[in-house]
């Protein structure tokens, strides 16, 4: 794979006007000679960013960071069919194994916010090369936990390790292909990783019902030191030259004539906290809560997925509730892929539309359908089908609105992440982090709730309350892609020029 080259691109964010370059002038080639020549350059510029790859590179790195985004979707998989396991493995109610679920994704928001920030400053594969061992202790660790603190310990430390796969890898797709392309690359890398949740709960619950759970935990573990060697020895770095904090210090102390700048080198404390100062944005915050409250109907699914659907249609196998995931997973995988295609699709007819203008916003209008549709009707269906329907009519019907769920909500999420590396493209890792901070955060407070409302109000009522969310995060979909011109004036965190994108 090709060698860094120079900087080509100023990597420092301005704010962006729709349709303009960085000068205040239409991006459209015409004016005067000055102007034509200035634009030119910027062309062949931006061009050369995104050609220091080859194809067959850039697949073969997409199937890297695939790897590594699909393992903490495998880590989190595969452990919801054997909560039945831990808890009666550990003298304990399957809720307060549920517990560690919110633990999990605590711990996720959190990796993800220090991996994006240090993969600003370093770059994308000193974070890989860090977090993927944490993530091969942690699941040995669970392997041999005898108590729930133990258990709850090291899921945390494992989840950390693996939960920036999806924000620094994301970060990579910004990194080597352009804004018309980005879309299908992110479908392609989110339904690579979006197997998981298809292929995890099966492989969990397979393992759980003929060997033991913990045997689960030490495959994650073997995964975890595959992937690390294969990123170690294959993978190249992909931030744009000039980029990185690191560089930028380098290039500081050469100009000051600083013996050794060039090789400048030192471990620096930087605020994983203050990646979140960017959802000061009303754009980034609002698809930062609408994918939460999408994302939401999948865990309200999923999580007491052995106490609602099992124990409703009598499915004690584990192996067989495991499979009864499939649906959903193969409803991700599907969708994610489409929708980027999409949307890459819906933002070239649209620029054409305009002349060549660009407004970012218009990657979201992929979302509307799903967002008002498939994600809220889906899990309202689930609850009402699973508490009123009978017999196979109700499992089928159960796992029509599981693969419905699967597909709408990556035709939400796909678009919403390629949207927020367009609009910060020279800190896309750290806005994928932000977003997924959030995400995560809220998530687990959310399920926190979960099991007691189930307990309390009922599946149908609990499942209705998350459908009602669904729809609030349309709301703020169509509000972004309605007003988002308007809402990036409000706050300037620094958003992406077309000639950056």
């Amino acid at each position: 794979m090709p060698e860094e080259t120079t900087p080509l691109l100023d990597p420092t964010p301005r704010s962006t006007l729709r349709g303009q370059t960085q000068q205040g002038e239409p991006f459209n080639g015409t004016g005067d000679s000055n102007t034509t020549a200035k634009t030119k350059t910027i062309e062949e510029e931006h061009n050369a960013v995104y050609n220091r790859f080859s194809k067959g590179s850039k697949i073969g790195i997409v199937a890297l960071i695939s790897v590594c985004g699909l393992l903490p979707l495998f880590v989190s998989g595969s452990f919801f069919p054997s909560i039945p396991s831990i808890s009666r493995d550990m003298d304990t109610s399957p809720s307060i194994v549920s517990l560690t679920v919110s633990v999990s994704i605590f711990a996720a928001c959190i990796g993800a916010l220090v991996g994006a920030s240090y993969s600003g400053f370093y770059g994308r594969k000193p974070v890989y090369l860090v977090g993927l061992p944490l993530l091969t202790i942690g699941s040995i660790g669970v392997a041999f936990s005898r108590t729930m603190p133990e258990l709850m310990l090291w899921r945390f430390l494992q989840t950390f390790g693996g939960s920036p796969g999806l924000s620094v890898g994301a970060g990579v797709i910004g990194d080597i292909y352009r804004l018309e392309e980005r879309g299908t690359a992110m479908g392609v890398f989110f339904g690579a990783c979006l197997l998981g949740p298809a292929l995890a709960p099966l492989v969990g619950g397979v393992i759980s019902h003929y060997a033991s759970w913990r045997i689960t935990q030490l495959f994650l573990g073997a995964w975890g030191l595959l992937a690390f060697i294969c990123i170690a020895t294959m993978y190249p770095e992909t931030s744009i030259p000039g980029s990185r904090g690191i560089d930028k210090k380098r290039a500081e102390l050469v100009a000051q004539n600083v013996a050794q700048g060039e090789k400048w080198f030192k471990i620096v404390w930087i605020n994983p906290l203050k990646t979140l100062n960017l959802l000061r944005s009303p754009n980034l915050l609002a698809v930062a809560l609408a994918g939460t409250f999408v994302l939401l109907t999948d865990y309200v699914i999923l999580t007491p997925l052995s106490v609602t659907l099992g124990a409703r249609y009598g499915i004690t196998n584990q192996a067989v509730l495991g499979a009864c995931f499939i649906p959903i997973g193969l409803g991700n995988f599907t969708g994610a892929p489409v929708a980027g295609y999409l949307s890459d699709q819906i933002l070239k007819r649209k620029r054409i539309q305009r002349k060549g203008e660009w407004y970012p916003e218009d990657r979201l209008i992929g979302t509307v359908f799903a967002s008002a549709t498939l994600v809220p009707l889906s899990v309202l269906g689930f609850g009402l089908v699973t508490t009123y329907v009978e017999g196979k009519l109700g499992l089928y019907l159960d796992f029509l609105c599981l693969f419905a769920n699967g597909v709408g909500v990556d035709l939400v999420l796909s678009p919403s992440a390629a949207y927020i590396v367009d609009v910060m493209h020279s800190k896309s890792a750290e806005s994928m982090a932000a977003n997924n901070g959030l995400r995560s955060l809220l998530i687990a407070v959310l399920l926190a709730a979960l099991m007691p409302m189930l307990d309390n109000i009922g599946l149908a009522w609990t499942n209705a309350v998350s459908a009602l969310l669904a729809w609030i995060g349309f709301a703020l979909l169509w509000c972004t892609i309605r007003y988002g011109e308007q809402m990036r004036s409000w706050v300037d965190v620094g958003y992406t020029s077309i000639e950056d994108s």
